[in-house]
């Protein structure tokens, strides 16, 4: 008799091991669905509550930083979790269903053209090459969230809800707003299986990193409720975070910055108090803008510096062994 022969227990064995190996799968692949339409709303309604204009004028926009992480971390597949996010967030705010719909579609062909200009250049979610920054600032934000300002201004107009004379100015306000959301909040999220490595080097560490964010939050706290109306003093230490922590203190020093500068132009306090919407609107997504830059950029330049001192102790110790190795066989 063959060993190789396969009987009706092993058989059935099988099947089982097939069926549960299938049960997990579908198990995992529901869990990551609702786990990305509940981030999308959760999101979009924390968002909400920085709204500039009755609801239509959001400076930030989360939801698109969440869509974008989950489609990169669970695979495309999950865009109807998107979808259905976006739907449950824009019915009640659209100027009719149809226009609704039509913004829902638009904020899941954003992140999903994101998603794959990203991995058509080799872009890898730790970001620690210059290149991948430069790919989130280009590709997954201003290239990608020009599709969903597009359809959604254009839902807009169709549906009535703005004047075809407002189109452009709406599309810049929505398109900034989508950028930003996967400038801030998309690499927090990205780098959050990176902070179990803080744990690894001492609580010094941890200490230092905690003090890079609260100087980070008060320095901004002190800008917006002090007659000294200034945001610069946070970029000191927002390049500490950068150059000691790379991804890891850079991206939450730079999300906790552009939060309150948010908040601050919505209670018009601090520096956007004496001045129009327009005015805060500019001041505040250049602060942004900048704050995000300097967060990322520096922090792929640090984690490239990194690696090649890494490489550069690696081929030394190489060649110290080599060196060794000759003179014991002299």
């Amino acid at each position: 008799m063959s060993r190789n022969r396969i009987t009706p227990q092993l058989y059935l064995g099988r099947l089982r091991s097939s069926g549960t190996l299938s049960g997990r799968r579908v198990a995992a692949t529901a869990f990551f669905f609702l786990l990305t339409a509940l981030g999308y709303y959760a999101s979009a309604r924390l968002g909400l509550r920085l709204e500039l204009v009755g609801g239509q004028v959001t400076p930030l926009w989360p939801p698109t930083g969440v869509a974008l992480v989950c489609l990169l971390r669970f695979g495309v597949r999950m865009w109807p979790a998107v979808t259905i996010g976006a739907l449950v967030v824009n019915l009640p705010l659209g100027p009719t269903p149809l226009a609704a719909c039509l913004i829902a579609a638009g904020n899941t062909l954003a992140p999903v053209c994101a998603v794959l200009l990203l991995r058509h250049v080799g872009y890898r979610p730790e970001m620690t090459r210059l290149r991948d920054a430069l790919a989130l600032v280009f590709l997954g934000a201003l290239a990608g969230m020009a599709v969903s300002a597009t359809v959604g201004a254009a839902a807009l107009v169709t549906a009535g809800g703005v004047s075809p004379g407002a189109f452009w100015s709406t599309w810049s306000v929505w398109w900034v707003g989508d950028a930003m959301g996967v400038l801030v909040v998309a690499p927090v999220l990205l780098v959050l299986p990176a902070l179990r490595s803080l744990g690894r080097v001492g609580p010094w560490r941890w200490v230092e990193w905690t003090g890079a964010l609260t100087g980070t939050v008060l320095s901004l706290l002190l800008a917006v409720h002090t007659p000294v109306a200034a945001l610069f003093p946070v970029f000191p230490f927002l390049i500490w975070a950068a150059l000691r922590f790379p991804q890891v203190g850079s991206a939450p020093c730079a999300l906790a910055a552009s939060v309150i500068a948010v908040h601050a132009a919505v209670t018009q306090a601090g520096p956007f108090g004496d001045h129009d919407l327009l005015f805060n609107m500019v001041v505040l997504q250049i602060f942004n803008a900048s704050a995000a830059l300097t967060a990322l950029l520096l922090s792929a330049i640090t984690a490239e510096r990194d690696q090649a001192h890494r490489e550069v102790r690696r081929a030394c110790a190489q060649l110290t062994a080599v060196v060794a190795t000759l003179r014991s066989q002299q």
